[in-house]
């Protein structure tokens, strides 16, 4: 990964455009170089693509499903933190309306998911789903547990940073774009294969929230701010489709 970094950053020094999204074939992260498109996109008609796809409407989503921590009888164990930031398009304006998911691993790093293997203990109290629809100056706010890191079979002793991942589904389902939001200072980014895969440092810090003491609440959670933008230069990196760890 450093050798891939250090020709990425010589390219750029040289004149070359910043990469701002991972290379499809990165071939430290092994899924990327098995599953990674090899052939053109195949064009589809939106609109008959939209007659068939999920739809909701805004009165479906409940203010209460913000927090997942109050989804169960019993208190989750963990660290509560409390996540908050703006969607923005690339000017800076805020994207109304904005239906947001999210789903992470609770604080043992394990999901509520039959495929998850990873023998950490579930938590009764903790299913790690979320939704909310952002305000009209574009900003949101979650309250959730902060997950754990788990590990892969990527390679040897892989283990994935702590990460919540984001929907955000524009004003279709066509629209839709997933991402990660991660958090400040965890040991494993230098390890961690999908986060180095985009080679572009200054991208890779846009995926990394700031822990705010304003949002943090005495006694009760932490706070960590984190904007999303969906276009221009310096956009927030989005998933392909066959990235899901």
């Amino acid at each position: 990964m450093a050798a891939i970094s250090s020709e990425a950053q010589a390219a750029r020094q040289d004149g070359g455009q910043p990469e701002l999204h991972p290379r499809r074939g990165y071939a430290p992260y092994r899924s990327s170089v098995l599953r990674h498109p090899t052939h053109a996109l195949v064009k589809a008609d939106p609109e008959e693509i939209e007659r068939t796809s999920p739809a909701f409407g805004h009165t479906d989503v409940d203010s209460y499903e913000s927090d997942l921590t109050i989804q169960h009888s019993g208190e989750p164990l963990g660290e509560r933190i409390i996540v908050t930031g703006k969607v923005l398009d690339g000017e800076g304006r805020p994207v109304r309306n904005q239906l947001m998911e999210i789903w992470q691993a609770n604080s043992s790093g394990r999901y509520v998911h039959k495929r998850d293997q990873h023998p950490a203990p579930l938590d009764p109290n903790f299913t790690g789903v979320g939704r909310v629809i952002t305000g009209d100056d574009g900003s949101y706010q979650l309250t959730t547990i902060k997950p754990g890191p788990y590990p892969w079979k990527n390679h040897l002793n892989a283990w994935r940073p702590a990460h919540i991942h984001f929907s955000l589904f524009g004003t279709a389902f066509t629209q839709r774009l997933i991402t990660q939001m991660y958090f400040p200072g965890d040991p494993l980014f230098a390890l961690d294969p999908i986060y180095q895969s985009i080679v572009d440092p200054a991208a890779r810090e846009r995926l990394v929230s700031s822990y705010d003491h304003d949002v943090t609440k005495p006694e009760w959670a932490t706070g960590y701010r984190w904007n999303i933008v969906l276009t221009g230069p310096k956009s927030t990196w989005m998933e392909q489709d066959d990235d899901h760890e």
